[in-house]
């Protein structure tokens, strides 16, 4: 029997069957760096890459067998001990003489470029609440650093434990640095990083999704099994562990892109009739409102995207303001006109001007373009934005500047601040939940679903002093965090 079985107060205790669940149960029980949270990486932080979906297969392309592709293909869930020792002789051999600096750029560009999407955001807000509760938390993987860093940075997790390779002058020797973190080697690992840390096992968690990490799920007193295995989840309900099921990163289907090409149809004729509709005021602001309305309400129905807004009244007063939204998905600029429902513009950036499409109806409804290749033109850009606040426009910015990869906050810029106190009007924060789900960062499919929007209530920044914002700012920037890891209606 484990130290963990042995733990007769964790044993009792019912086990959490859904996310919300495990959230409540990690803000309520032991607190502070003596507890840890050992998660896996494939198939529990990240979904893997299973086998391409029929759009994959019509715009794919056969690819190299090269080190890239090594950390790319060996990256899935569900790996037997044969297909694992075929990944282990495939990286010694493939990335032997490859340089540390080019290996972590691969791993790096591998994230950007696909690995994102697959990131479970039930992981993220596991991690976040461990990160809250003060736990020690660590990704551990049988897999290498170059693969498994770049999450482990993107999530805030410290601590990192994987296979090692060998290094010798900055390049890769062929062999491996120590044991495998594979099965048994994995929960060693896991042990004597506790040991050293006084980490106390018994009042620690442990997550992954397949039965070959049951030594690492048995050596905590609160293992969870992530969307399991069969065979895991055998063992699991035996032994009445938590076993919450996270959502599959499925691929956008043809009918997914079929969907997305009429949204961005019913986008433009939206937009045209939204003016015409209005027309008759001879007003540019009511045409403009118009064409918003229109052209947001046609390509959310059209793609199946449904917004579920909490604390709406906000929106609606005090006009005008600085609306803040975090920045995940390219939908972000359909959702935030429409919950707002008029009266208000935004701020792009510059190379948004030559685009044949967008430009033109941006610079229609009286978007701010930014340079954001230079500090001095960002800044002499945003006079304009204070204006158009002193004409009783409100005006919507993402603080982070660009869209992040997951629901990571990036750190918050001052301009928005900056604005509402030259202008006098309140920041009103707006937050964002699930749209990276509707559509990622980079994709160029939408897929349907539900967007959660809470509305918090203004902030008067009247009297914060411009000289010393920084502290303010990262205020307003927990209130975000606190709200995703606490979402308003749900059970805290």
């Amino acid at each position: 029997m484990s130290e963990a079985a042995r733990d007769d107060s964790v044993a009792a205790a019912e086990p959490a069957r859904s996310v919300d669940e495990l959230l409540e149960a990690i803000r309520t029980g032991p607190q502070g760096p003596q507890v840890g949270a050992f998660f896996d990486f494939a198939g529990t932080v990240v979904d893997g890459f299973r086998r391409p979906g029929p759009l994959q297969k019509l715009t794919g392309r056969r690819r190299p067998h090269d080190a890239a592709h090594t950390l790319r293909d060996s990256i899935r869930t569900g790996t037997t001990d044969g297909e694992y020792g075929q990944f282990l002789q495939a990286a010694q051999h493939t990335l032997a003489g490859c340089t540390e600096d080019d290996l972590t750029a691969a791993g790096r560009s591998l994230f950007r470029t696909e690995l994102y999407e697959q990131v479970f955001p039930e992981a993220w807000l596991l991690v976040q609440a461990h990160r809250e509760a003060g736990h020690t938390v660590v990704l551990i993987s049988s897999l290498t650093r170059f693969q498994v860093r770049p999450v482990a940075d993107e999530l805030g997790i410290e601590h990192l434990l994987c296979t090692e390779l060998a290094v010798e002058g900055g390049a890769l020797t062929g062999y491996l640095d120590g044991k495998p973190l594979w099965r048994t080697g994995k929960a060693e690992a896991a042990r004597a990083f506790a040991e050293a840390r006084g980490i106390q096992l018994g009042n620690s968690w442990a997550y992954a999704d397949s039965l070959a990490d049951l030594p690492l799920l048995e050596l905590a007193g609160r293992p969870v099994a992530v969307a399991p295995d069969s065979r895991l989840a055998l063992v699991a309900a035996e032994r009445r562990w938590a076993a919450p099921a996270f959502q599959p990163r499925r691929p956008p289907t043809l009918l997914d892109a079929v969907r997305t090409a009429a949204g961005f149809a019913a986008m433009l004729g939206g937009a045209l009739l939204g003016v015409l509709a209005r027309s008759y005021t001879g007003e540019r602001r009511k045409m403009a409102d118009g064409l918003l309305a229109f052209a947001t309400r046609g390509v959310l129905t059209t793609t199946g995207v449904r917004l579920r807004v909490t604390g709406a009244e906000h929106a609606r007063a005090p006009r005008p303001a600085v609306f803040l939204f975090n920045h995940q998905s390219q939908y972000d600029v359909f959702i935030v006109p429409r919950v707002l429902n008029g009266g208000v513009t935004g701020v792009g950036k510059q190379e948004l001007t030559k685009n044949p499409i967008f430009g033109p109806l941006m610079r229609f409804v009286g978007v701010t373009f930014i340079d954001r290749t230079s500090t001095d033109s960002a800044k002499a850009s945003l006079a304009p934005v204070v204006r158009t606040l002193g004409d009783g426009l409100s005006i919507a910015i993402a603080p982070e500047g660009t869209r992040s990869y997951t629901p990571r906050l990036a750190p918050f810029k001052k301009g928005a601040f900056h604005i509402a106190i030259q202008a006098g009007v309140p920041v009103i924060p707006i937050v964002i939940r699930n749209a990276g789900e509707v559509c990622r960062r980079n994709a160029a499919v939408a897929r349907p679903g539900v967007v959660d929007v809470a509305i918090l209530p203004p902030i008067d920044v009247s009297g914060w002093d411009p000289a010393a914002l920084d502290e303010k700012v990262e205020q307003v920037r927990r209130q975000y965090l606190h709200t995703l890891l606490h979402w308003p209606g749900q059970r805290t």
